[in-house]
């Protein structure tokens, strides 16, 4: 199953939680899913969706990977900054599935992350429903 993401900024993080867990089957009682994307320059983490700290992964990230640097892709398109804090996020996260319901904890949630934006992107999400493997 695909998903749309919209993005407006060039750094922006996304919470996705809803649109993942809605495409999750509810006879899913014992499973993982696993939400990839298929961009160079976004990745998808788990984490708290709180302002506070959505600015402080922005920032870290900033700090550590640095738009100005002069990075040898940056003569390719100008967004190596962009690939290299995608490398370090990651392109996928795996959930427990448990009743039906992403096993979320309490404070946390699917983020995508947008290091190139603007941009119209795309989630892949794969259910995998272990109490139908033998």
């Amino acid at each position: 199953m695909d998903l749309d993401v919209s993005t407006s900024e060039r750094v922006e993080f996304v919470d996705v939680t809803d649109e993942v867990a809605s495409v999750v089957p509810e006879d899913v009682k014992r499973g993982t899913c696993t939400v990839f994307v298929p961009h160079t320059t976004a990745g998808v983490v788990v984490n708290e969706n709180e302002p506070g700290l959505l600015a402080d992964l922005r920032g870290t990230l900033g700090r550590l990977v640095p738009a100005d640097e002069p990075y040898e892709h940056g003569g390719v398109d100008g967004n190596a900054d962009a690939h290299l804090r995608a490398t370090l996020v990651g392109a996928s996260v795996t959930i427990p599935v448990s009743g039906g319901e992403l096993a979320l904890g309490t404070w946390q949630s699917v983020l995508f992350a947008e290091f190139d934006g603007p941009r119209e992107r795309r989630l892949t999400v794969s259910i995998l429903d272990h109490s139908r493997v033998p």
